[in-house]
């Protein structure tokens, strides 16, 4: 708090100090006689500085706007609402210019895209799974004229459901292989827990020595990880790696 004269700068100690509430400050161990008016405000200031700021409701506003029609002043009605004098005086200000004291809500920043734009950036991604985010900026620059950074992209894909995620890496299958595992499936789709028992089902996995950044990613929606079009088939592994086989069998 700054007071004229010869002292310049004054600390408040703490806000319930005896010396205060007779209108005095502490100033380097001096105490300073403070006017009437400064101690008022220091009062009702010092409640609303530690007080957390928030929205006045409506019914509150009504209140304030009451009490300054009935006569009183705008610090007689921060000192006993504990609000700061300057929201009292534009809801005054407010009121006096166009009768309305409810609060204004802002629309927010308008929206770069328009619907067909989003549209457009959705069909994008879907026919070409693998383009980068960067990669759909520069297309929809170039087919409408509208730049957009990569943090919107994500976003504008993500409210359609769609997310850049890695794709599942499988062994491919040729249409003899999927057709011969549907017979085997059909075949013993009617045996019972005996005849599994008999069988041993076994497996390998490759682990491979050397790191693979796996940087590629894919736009698809939650859900839809092993459809044909998130997957991305491989059966060669390149470098030095180990070769884990291991099998289970019933009972």
């Amino acid at each position: 708090m700054q007071i004229t004269g010869n002292h310049q700068m004054a600390r408040i100690v703490r806000h319930n100090d005896e010396s205060v509430r007779e209108g005095y400050i502490r100033n380097g161990g001096k105490e300073v006689k403070l006017f009437t008016s400064a101690l008022k405000a220091f009062q009702c200031n010092n409640r609303i500085v530690m007080a957390q700021r928030k929205h006045l409701d409506d019914f509150l506003r009504g209140r304030i706007i009451g009490r300054l029609e009935s006569g009183r002043t705008q610090l007689e009605v921060s000192e006993k609402l504990g609000i700061a004098q300057s929201v009292i005086s534009r809801l005054w200000q407010r009121f006096q210019d166009d009768g309305n004291v409810s609060r204004c809500y802002s629309t927010g920043r308008p929206r770069v895209t328009t619907p067909n734009e989003d549209r457009y950036l959705e069909v994008t991604a879907k026919r070409n799974r693998r383009s980068t985010a960067s990669d759909l900026s520069r297309q929809l620059s170039s087919a409408t004229g509208t730049t957009v950074s990569r943090q919107t992209v994500y976003r504008r894909l993500g409210h359609i459901g769609l997310y850049a995620r890695r794709p599942v890496r499988c062994v491919p299958l040729t249409a003899t292989h999927c057709r011969l595992r549907l017979a085997w499936s059909r075949e013993h789709a009617l045996w019972t827990p005996q005849q599994w028992s008999c069988v041993m089902f076994s497996d390998e996995s490759r682990f491979s020595l050397q790191s693979d950044s796996r940087r590629t990613f894919i736009w698809r929606a939650p859900g839809t990880r092993y459809h044909q079009e998130n997957t991305i088939e491989r059966h060669r592994y390149g470098g030095a790696g180990w070769l884990v086989w291991g099998g289970i069998i019933l009972g």
